[in-house]
């Protein structure tokens, strides 16, 4: 079986950018890969592998099914932690298994006390604190309960983690927020630890926190976009530009190419319309490449008439309705262009490049948004 559109996944890229955010982090914390969302896109199964032989041996999923799939296709017996959703009747399956995950609430921390008890295995979890983002986390006044029932339970659960997330470390309007939940995370920190609760691991940073906000870095950071190539925003980029080498003013490579074919060939008269309705209309007779790549493949509607492909190494416009197998590109100044040509939606062709950054400009989607729309059935090709 052969697909309409395939992705292209650099391991290269990826230890590059493990390698970069070592640099910055220093050797002793643990590098915790984020795959949530099919690793951004890029997919589970592959990410898993290239992952750890560049070294990771801690991950980090939303989910219990993205638990399963990561613990699936590991070889390396790596830690797996789970930030969101699960459900109470997997909860043995996971002690059992030695998955972490995030207790964020009473009902999920008594469940998982109430089947250590009965199954004598100790849960791995790691107690979320509401510090400002307003999503999960025990509250502040929950914090003298919450000590009373983990002393109470200290032979049933193992405490993997203090954690919380901040709301919008990439962006600088969020500085002043971000700090202050610093400090509200230090706050429970110190009361329990002066009620002699410790955790095996203290950690708050995802990416963009990591790059930007040193102090949140502790034992463990949560990488998520920038270990794919993204900087998280703009502003987290041009807040790490004065400190980058002048020779590497971008260390974070990108990892996927999103690549199809030419399907067909059209020629269109001067005042033709292309495709449905008559959003394009011909100025002048023109040559177009058709390619088998559509909304139902990921390829949104918002690149009607203003999106770009590469082909022959130039770029070249999408022409008309974006339909849900297919787009027209204008191919008229690129000669010699013929059926089963490549067609770069996402990457380099010669000299030339098509970033996620630029879709996002057209589209109005951030880099995360787009990547985790690309379907799971794209097939995925691991490139050394």
């Amino acid at each position: 079986m052969i697909a309409t559109s395939f992705l292209e996944i650099s391991a290269k890229a990826y230890r590059q950018n493990i390698k970069y955010i070592r640099s910055e982090i220093g050797e002793k914390p643990t590098i915790s890969a984020v795959v949530k969302g099919n690793a951004y896109g890029h997919g589970i199964e592959q990410m898993v592998g290239i992952a750890e032989k560049a070294g990771i041996r801690h991950f980090s999923t939303f989910s219990s099914d993205e638990a399963w799939l990561v613990k699936k296709h590991s070889t390396k017996n790596s830690e797996i932690m789970i930030l969101g959703m699960l459900y109470e009747e997997e909860m043995e399956d996971l002690i059992r298994a030695g998955i972490n995950f995030y207790v964020f609430d009473f009902y999920r921390l008594e469940k998982a006390i109430a089947i250590s008890k009965r199954i004598k295995i100790p849960a791995k979890i790691h107690i979320e604190v509401e510090t400002g983002f307003h999503r999960t986390g025990f509250d502040w006044e929950d914090r003298e309960k919450l000590v009373q029932v983990l002393k109470e339970a200290k032979e049933h659960v193992i405490l993997e983690g203090l954690c919380t997330h901040y709301a919008g470390a990439e962006s600088v309007s969020n500085f002043v927020r971000v700090k202050n939940q610093i400090s509200v995370y230090y706050e429970f920190k110190n009361y329990l630890s002066e009620n002699y609760l410790f955790f095996n691991r203290y950690h708050t940073a995802c990416s963009a926190a990591t790059l930007i906000f040193p102090e949140t870095i502790m034992d463990m950071v949560r990488i998520g976009i920038a270990g794919y190539g993204f900087w998280p925003t703009k502003e987290t980029y041009f807040a790490k530009l004065k400190d980058l080498p002048s020779n590497n003013k971008n260390p974070l490579k990108r990892l996927i190419t999103w690549k199809s074919s030419v399907m067909s060939l059209k020629k269109v008269e001067m005042g033709e319309f292309v495709g449905y309705g008559n959003s394009f209309m011909a100025l002048h007779d023109m040559q177009l490449a058709i390619v088998p790549v559509g909304y139902g493949h990921g390829y949104s509607r918002l690149l009607s008439n203003s999106g770009q492909v590469l082909i022959g190494g130039q770029f070249c416009q999408v022409v008309g309705t974006v339909t849900m197998n297919a787009i027209a590109v204008d191919i008229t100044k690129v000669s010699g262009v013929q059926t089963g040509d490549e067609v770069v939606m996402i990457g380099k062709q010669g000299k030339k490049e098509i970033t996620v950054a630029s879709f996002s400009e057209s589209t109005q989607q951030v880099n995360y948004e787009l990547l985790t729309r690309l379907p799971k059935d794209i097939p995925r090709k691991i490139i050394p």
